[in-house]
């Protein structure tokens, strides 16, 4: 499939800000199923916009505004080509849970084993992944009962949550929006030590006004898989990824900080358009 993105971030501050310094998320980057066609990030004020990778291999844009200004504006148009995932099936069992030890030999997974800012791995959340898969015996399995254990007992509700919450408040309240689930089951899955990661990217069949977010895990002998907890389902072509991370933390798309006042508003839209 191919889309056209546009992405929209404005913030109106209530007195003019300084000296600000910020870093975009919003540039894909070509993998086995998407390709980047075309890429063009607008910033306004004017600014020099310079990039990076991070050690996650995201693309990262910077720039500083130093003069004083009441609004800021980081636009993004993106046109991408996505490609079926190649996935194992849903009876498949490619690997034994009880050999998921053998993933530390697999390079750059440690990150994704650990407690992260929005992920804790307590006592009481090795429980709850126990319970989620109890009697299951496979690795991919285990990720598929995670998936059902959380669209069966969490209730998606907009607005409910934002984007600073942590897991442990939206396991205790049991209702939350698609970054949220993503925490949850990257916290139950690196509770049984599978390797689990963020996304943050787009779902070409919403009506979006933001960023969506899913979950990566580690299937040893397969690769990574994308799994979305939100809509209980593995990751299509009508998915396109911009970047990964520990948790949210990691890939917010706009950040940054400056001098000036606190009262401000911001504004986020997403026009997703198919082009065939």
């Amino acid at each position: 499939m191919k889309f056209e993105i546009i992405h929209r971030t404005i913030y109106l501050y209530a007195s003019p800000v300084r000296d600000s310094f910020n870093e975009a998320r919003l540039q894909p980057f070509s993998n086995a199923t998407q390709t980047v066609d075309s890429f063009f990030l607008k910033v306004l004020p004017a600014a020099r916009l310079r990039h990076h990778h991070d050690f996650y291999s995201n693309t990262i844009h910077h720039f500083e505004i130093v003069e004083p200004h009441s609004t800021l504006l980081v636009e993004s148009h993106l046109r991408v080509t996505t490609r079926l995932p190649a996935l194992p099936a849903k009876t498949d069992s490619p690997w034994p849970l009880a050999r998921i030890g053998e993933v530390l030999q697999e390079p750059r997974i440690f990150d994704f084993l650990q407690d992260s800012h929005y992920v804790e791995l307590s006592p009481e959340v090795w429980r709850l992944a126990m319970d989620a898969t109890v009697g299951v015996n496979d690795t991919w399995q285990a990720a598929l009962a995670i998936l059902k254990f959380i669209h069966e007992n969490f209730i998606y509700e907009s607005k409910s949550t934002s984007v600073h919450t942590h897991m442990r408040d939206v396991l205790q309240e049991k209702r939350g929006v698609c970054q949220d689930f993503a925490h949850v089951m990257i916290g139950l899955c690196r509770a049984l030590k599978i390797p689990a990661l963020y996304v943050s990217g787009y779902l070409a069949t919403e009506i979006a006004s933001a960023t969506h977010a899913w979950v990566e895990v580690l299937i040893p002998g397969t690769g990574w898989i994308a799994l979305d907890p939100t809509h209980n389902r593995p990751v299509d072509d009508t998915y396109v990824k911009i970047a990964v991370g520990r948790d949210y933390a990691d890939v917010p798309p706009v950040a940054g900080n400056y001098k000036g006042t606190t009262e401000r508003k911001l504004e986020v839209k997403v026009d997703i358009k198919r082009l065939e």
